[in-house]
């Protein structure tokens, strides 16, 4: 086994990217609203995202190199795509409590 393999994170970049794109699709021009309809959508984006992550976690081996990586992809991702820094905030710590 390679052990510089510990260090790639090819794949966990472009799941966190995927992940984070689908979430500001799901929720697009709704994130500033934070009404009773946006988080009845939110949550079911939510649910969604989880099953994503779940697939992904059986799929590849996941270190504390790996997490970060991930969630650093992942919440500047969201930032990139308008979301804004509270909320990014928040949907990273969601995502980093499931890894």
């Amino acid at each position: 086994m390679n052990p510089l393999k510990w260090f790639d994170t090819r794949a966990h970049r472009a799941f966190a990217a995927e992940l984070a794109k689908f979430i500001l699709s799901e929720l697009s021009g709704r994130i500033d609203a934070r009404d009773a309809k946006f988080k009845v959508k939110a949550e079911k984006t939510m649910v969604k995202a989880a099953r994503k992550l779940q697939d992904f976690k059986a799929k590849h081996h996941l270190n504390v190199y790996t997490k970060a990586r991930l969630a650093n992809r992942f919440l500047w991702t969201l930032k990139d795509g308008g979301c804004p820094d509270a909320y990014a905030d928040e949907l990273t710590e969601w995502l980093t409590l499931r890894l």
